[in-house]
C-alpha cells in the first residue's frame, strides 16, 4: 500500500528515505504530516530541546551534616539543609 519516498531534510538539505514501514507507522498513529528532518536532525533536536546540553549551572553551599564546601545544582535557601553528594547518599 505504501512506497518508500524520498525527502529533503529541511535543516541539513541531505536526502533521506521516509519508508514504507515508516508511513505505516506514522498512519497507525495518526501522523498526517510527512518527516521534515533526518534521523540525525531529529536526534539533534531532541537532545536540544531536552535541555541536555551538559550546561547544567551550579551553586556553592556548606553541607547541613559535615559542614564541607560543596556545590549543588539548585540556589540553595536558607530555610532548608543542603547536603554534600556523600552525606545525601547516606541518608
Amino acid at each position: 500500500m505504501y512506497n518508500d519516498k524520498t525527502i529533503v531534510c529541511k535543516d541539513c538539505g541531505q536526502k533521506f528515505t521516509f519508508t514504507a514501514k515508516d508511513q505505516e507507522f506514522f498512519a497507525e498513529k495518526g501522523f498526517n504530516n510527512e518527516p521534515q528532518r533526518c534521523k540525525s536532525c531529529r536526534d539533534a533536536r531532541k537532545q536540544n530541546t531536552r535541555g541536555n546540553s551538559g550546561d547544567r549551572q551550579m551553586h556553592d553551599a556548606v553541607c547541613a551534616s559535615c559542614g564541607k564546601n560543596c556545590k549543588v545544582p539548585f540556589e540553595p535557601r536558607n530555610d532548608r539543609p543542603v547536603y554534600c553528594s556523600d552525606c545525601f547518599g547516606r541518608r
